[in-house]
């Protein structure tokens, strides 16, 4: 299965959060929404960490230069 994009991704986290904020949602609910939440996150964030490697080899190639 394919990951969803970073801005799927964050959508995602929002309306686990919208979610969350629900007051007449159980407790059970709410834990098994903070571990989806959580591991929503933590594909976004690897998603920004791919992406901050990548602008870095970029620059190495290019030594650097703002042309």
């Amino acid at each position: 299965m394919k990951e969803a994009g970073f801005e799927k991704q964050l959508e995602q986290s929002r309306k686990i959060l919208e979610k969350l904020m629900d007051p007449e949602i159980t407790l059970e609910e709410s834990v098994k929404l903070y571990e989806e939440g959580m591991e929503t996150i933590r594909r976004a964030q690897k998603m920004i960490e791919e992406a901050k490697l990548k602008v870095e080899e970029i620059e190495a190639k290019h030594g650097g230069d703002e042309t």
